[in-house]
């Protein structure tokens, strides 16, 4: 895989087209991505302990390799 921690790419397709960031991770077995700000999703966390309240954390999930390009 080309693309190294720390690189900063440019997503090509998918819902975050356009996009630029910098790679926070790399899976390279399952050769995906993880970039600060790109593809986010929410996570429901539920409450700890009692009288505590639940929220919604927001998290990057992974993006396959081959929707992003690096740029020089």
């Amino acid at each position: 895989m080309k693309i190294k921690k720390g690189d900063n790419i440019t997503v090509i397709t998918g819902k975050d087209k356009g996009k630029k960031g910098k790679v926070a991770r790399v899976l390279v077995s399952e050769n995906k991505v993880i970039v600060e700000g790109i593809n986010m999703m929410k996570k429901h966390q539920r409450p700890r302990k009692s009288g505590e309240k639940g929220s919604m954390k927001d998290i990057e999930m992974p993006i396959d390799a081959s929707n992003v390009k690096k740029n020089d």
